[in-house]
Order: C-alpha cells, then structure tokens, then sequence
C-alpha cells in the first residue's frame, strides 16, 4: 500500500502536471485561436490520428519505465525517492531516459493532436529543461550512487536518441 502511494505521489506531482495541468493552462491561456478542431482537411486528421499515436506510445513507454523503477530498481521516478538499484532492463537497454522520452512524446501528441504551436513549445521546452537537469544532476548523481556499473551503462546507452541493437550489459 504505501509503495503504491509512493508512485502515485511522484506521478500525480510530476508527469500529471507536465503533461495534463500545464497543457491544458497553456491551451486556455494562450492558444484559444491555435487549436484547427474547425478543420476537417485530410491533413489535419492525419495530423490528430499522428498526434493520438505518438501520445500512446508515450504512454506506453512512460508505463512501462514507472513499472520497471518499481519492480527492478525499487524506487520511483522522483528525485526524493529514487531507485536503490540501477535499471538496464527493457526499454532502458535502448535508451537511457524512456521515461522522459515517453512524457516528451505525450507533449509532442499533445501538440499535433490539438493543432497547437505554444503546446509544441512547451514539448520543446519540457526536453531542454531535462536535458540540462540530466546534465547537471540526474548523471552525476547515478554516477555517485551506482559508481563503475552506471558509468559503463552510460557510455553504452544514449541519453535520448534510442540504439537499435538493446544493450547486453556486457
């Protein structure tokens, strides 16, 4: 029980609000006139059938990353309760973030799904914003926390672009 409160805590506190509290501000505040619902071209349905896609597989890749951090590396997605013990398994053997990659393809989906150029600012800031927290904090925090294990994962796995061929741990 508490575990499970645990993981609700940090999703409700952080993927909830990036990907459902501020696009919908955003949308209200700033892009009455930015959303094409009005047109019915070929187009802007593939653009809504593109968007609703890209948002599953985002939700999909960010699921099965918050399992994983549950299961494997017991702990959450949050930085105050962090993992105890180092994830490389799944989607994690392609990319070293599928977690942010997933929300980032949410955000992206957001954007083509509603029409909106300030959402697809928001998905572009959301992923300059992680890139700089990974930089700065997240990476060297693991290595501290992890040492030699994460350090070669890390020069194994890319951050954000996934590698084809899943990493063995060898």
């Amino acid at each position: 029980m508490l575990t499970s409160l645990r993981h609700l805590l940090s999703i409700l506190l952080l993927p909830f609000l990036v990907t459902v509290v501020v696009p919908l501000w955003l949308l209200n505040k700033f892009a009455a006139g930015d959303m094409r619902w009005g047109n019915v071209t070929l187009l802007v349905w593939m653009l809504r059938l593109a968007g609703g896609v890209l948002g599953l597989i985002g939700l999909g890749l960010f699921s099965w990353g918050v399992s994983l951090f549950a299961r494997v590396g017991q702990g959450t997605l949050a930085p105050w309760d962090p993992t105890r013990r180092l994830v490389a398994v799944g989607p994690y053997r392609h990319v070293r973030n599928p977690m942010i990659s997933g929300v980032a393809l949410m955000l992206l989906g957001q954007a083509l799904f509603w029409g909106s150029g300030i959402l697809g600012l928001w998905a572009g800031c959301f992923v300059l914003i992680n890139h700089i927290y990974f930089l700065l904090s997240e990476e060297p925090g693991l290595e501290q926390r992890f040492g030699n294990s994460y350090r070669l994962y890390k020069s194994n796995v890319p951050r954000w672009i996934p590698r084809l061929k899943p990493w063995s741990g060898q």
